[in-house]
C-alpha cells in the first residue's frame, strides 16, 4: 500500500474534487484547486533538478501556499522543512546548513533575512518568495510566476510509505533538532492512521477519503502556525479525510472568533493556555456565535486546569480534549472534559494511546501510583536528523520491543490513565528534590492577577537550584506577592513554590505557544528578581 503523505491527499482530491479543502484569510481553494496547483510547483521545482529525499525549506506564516509547497514537495518524495519565521540571520544560517537544506519557499516580508543568509548557504540553489502584501526587496522568484506554465497533470512515479518526513522541533532550550519518520510511521502516529480512541489501525490508504466521501466532511480550525507540528497535523489528516482546514496567517484571537463565524468551524485545536486565554477572553470581549463549535482540542502545551473551567462554562455544549505527545513520540494519550466533570490538578491526566506505557529507570513498566517516563511503541520515529549519539538515547527495549522515549515524566494512576508531570530535562533540583515546571505554571497561573507564567531553575549556593518563574500579569493589574506565594502554597507543595519572581511584559513563547524556556533562563540571568523570599518566605517589596 501506498501509505504515503502525497497519496493519501491525492485519494481525497480524487473523491471530492469541487470540496473545498483550504480557508485562509479571505481565500479559498478546492481540492481540484489544491492538487492543481501543487501539481503544477511539483513540476516547477523538477524542473530545476529537485527529487527524491532533497530538502526543501518553507519559511512562512499559514498560508494556502504553504500547504501546497508541502504538498508538492512529498509529491516530488522531497523533504520539507520548518523554518522557524521567528529566527535571525545566525539562526538560519545554522539551520539551513545542519538540514541541508537545497530549496527555500519563503513570505516576502523575510526576503531581506534570505537575502543576507543566501550567500553563506551556497546549497541552497532556489529559492521561491510567495507575495504577502509586504514590498520587502528579495532576489528570489516569484512563485506565481515559477507555476504559472507549468502542467498540472499528476505524473511523478510511485511512492513509498519509506519516504521520509522531518519535523524540526526542540529550539526553545538550544538548537533545533529533525526528527525523522516513515511516511507510514507519522501517519500511523499522527495523521489518523490508527484510531486514536480505540487503537485500531485503518485497513488501508483509502479508508480516510471513503469515510469522508460517506460523511461530507467537517471544517476545522487550526490556530497553530503551520511551521509546527500541531498545525501539520491538524491540518494532514483533516485533508486526508475530506475536511475543509480554515487557517489564519498568525494568531489573532479576535481572528480566530470571526473565522469560526464566518466558516461554521465545527472543530477547533489550540495550543495550550498562550492561545486558549487569550481565545476565551476575546470570546468574552465579543458577541461571537460559536454555535457551530462541536469541539476545541488542545495539545503540545500546558492546558491548565482554570482555563478549562473558562471553557466548560462559557461554551458548555462544546466537548473539550486535551491530547499529549511529541515531535518524537507521535499521540500518547487524551483526556476528556465537558460540563460537570472533575478535573485534575496539575498536568493533564488522558487515556494512555496505543502503545503508550509508562517506565522506570531500569525501563521497566511502573506499578500503579508511581513516576516514570512516558515511553511509546509500534509505530516510532528514525531517530534524529544527523545526530545518531543523540538518537540512541530516546529508544529503550521494554519486553523485547522497540520504544521511544522523548523525556516526558508521568504518574500511572490506579485507573490505569496517565498524569503527565512535565519534560524532565526542564526539571528544577532544588535540594534533592524534582519540580516539574507545568505544575508550578499551573498553579501561578490560578492566580486570578495572573496571565502567563514561565517556571526555570536557577542557582542556589545552598539547595543548588531553586524554583524560579517568570510573571506576566494580566492589564492593569498589581501583583501582590504575598497573596500570589500564599495562593500557590495552597495548590503545591512548599518546597515547589517560586523563591524567586521576575515581573514581565509578555513571556517568551514560539510562534507555537510552546514556552521558551532558553529565553526565561536567559531572562533571569540579564535581570535582578523583582521579589525573592527571605529564609522566612517574606520580602520587604510585596507589591508590585
Amino acid at each position: 500500500m501506498a501509505l504515503n503523505i502525497a497519496d493519501l491527499f491525492e485519494h481525497a482530491a480524487d473523491a471530492f474534487p469541487d470540496r473545498i479543502a483550504i480557508a485562509c484569510a479571505d481565500r479559498t481553494a478546492t481540492f481540484a484547486e489544491l492538487e492543481r496547483r501543487a501539481n503544477q510547483l511539483a513540476h516547477h521545482l523538477a524542473e530545476q533538478g529537485f527529487g527524491q529525499g532533497d530538502h526543501i525549506g518553507l519559511y512562512s506564516r499559514n498560508s494556502i501556499e504553504a500547504i501546497e509547497t508541502m504538498l508538492a514537495a512529498y509529491k516530488l518524495r522531497a523533504v520539507v522543512v520548518n523554518v522557524n519565521y521567528r529566527y535571525v540571520e545566525n539562526e538560519l544560517r545554522y539551520l539551513f546548513d545542519n538540514a541541508d537544506l537545497k530549496g527555500l519557499v519563503h513570505e516576502r516580508r523575510y526576503g531581506p533575512l534570505v537575502d543576507a543568509v543566501l550567500p553563506d548557504t551556497p546549497n541552497v540553489r532556489h529559492a521561491l518568495v510567495v507575495e504577502d502584501g509586504t514590498d520587502a526587496r528579495t532576489a528570489s522568484v516569484g512563485y506565481e510566476d515559477a507555476i504559472a506554465n507549468q502542467p498540472a497533470e499528476r505524473d511523478f512515479g510511485e511512492r513509498s510509505p519509506d519516504d521520509l518526513y522531518i519535523l524540526f522541533t526542540g529550539g526553545t532550550t538550544g538548537h533545533p533538532k529533525g526528527v525523522m519518520w516513515r511516511h507510514e510511521d507519522v501517519w500511523r502516529v499522527l495523521g489518523g492512521g490508527i484510531d486514536f480512541v480505540t487503537g485500531e489501525p485503518l485497513a488501508d490508504e483509502w479508508a480516510q477519503s471513503a469515510r469522508g466521501k460517506d460523511s461530507g466532511g467537517l471544517t476545522r480550525l487550526a490556530c497553530a502556525p503551520l511551521i509546527h507540528g500541531a498545525a501539520q497535523w491538524a491540518a494532514l489528516p483533516a485533508l486526508f479525510g475530506g475536511d475543509t482546514v480554515v487557517l489564519v496567517p498568525q494568531f489573532d484571537p479576535h481572528e480566530v472568533w470571526r473565522a469560526v463565524e464566518r466558516h461554521q468551524v465545527k472543530v477547533m485545536t489550540i495550543v495550550g493556555d498562550a492561545m486558549a486565554r487569550p481565545l476565551i477572553e476575546a470570546f468574552q470581549q465579543g458577541s461571537y456565535d460559536p454555535s457551530s463549535l462541536l469541539a476545541i482540542s488542545s495539545h503540545a502545551a500546558l492546558f491548565s486546569a482554570t482555563v478549562k473551567e473558562q471553557y466548560v462554562e462559557a461554551l458548555p455544549n462544546v466537548v473539550i480534549t486535551d491530547a499529549i505527545g511529541s515531535s518524537e513520540s507521535g499521540f500518547t494519550g487524551i483526556g476528556m472534559v465537558v460540563k460537570g466533570t472533575q478535573q485534575s490538578s496539575g498536568g493533564p491526566r488522558v487515556t494512555a494511546g496505543p502503545s503508550t506505557i509508562v517506565i522506570d529507570e531500569d525501563d521497566r513498566p511502573v506499578e500503579p501510583g508511581q513516576i516514570g517516563r512516558i515511553a511509546r511503541g509500534g509505530h516510532v520515529p528514525l531517530g534524529y536528523y544527523k545526530d545518531p549519539e543523540k538518537s540512541a538515547t530516546i529508544f529503550v527495549e521494554v519486553d523485547g520491543a522497540r520504544y521511544v522515549v522523548p523525556g516526558d515524566f508521568a504518574r500511572l494512576e490506579d485507573d490505569g490513565t496517565i498524569t503527565l508531570l512535565g519534560r524532565g530535562n526542564m526539571s528544577v533540583n532544588t535540594g534533592g528534590e524534582k519540580v516539574f515546571p507545568e505544575e508550578v505554571e499551573e498553579a501561578l497561573k490560578s492566580h486570578p492577577d495572573v496571565f502567563d507564567a514561565l517556571v526555570v531553575g536557577v542557582p542556589d549556593e545552598l539547595l543548588g537550584q531553586r524554583v524560579a518563574a517568570l510573571v506576566q500579569p494580566r492589564p492593569e493589574r498589581t501583583i501582590d506577592f504575598a497573596a500570589l506565594d500564599a495562593h500557590v502554597r495552597r495548590r503545591i507543595a512548599g518546597y515547589k513554590t517560586p523563591r524567586s519572581l521576575w515581573i514581565v511584559e509578555k513571556v517568551g513563547r514560539a510562534p507555537s505557544a510552546k514556552p521558551d524556556y532558553r529565553w526565561a533562563k536567559e531572562y533571569t540571568e540579564q535581570h535582578e528578581p523583582t521579589w525573592q523570599a527571605t529564609a522566612g518566605g517574606a520580602h520587604a517589596n510585596a507589591t508590585v
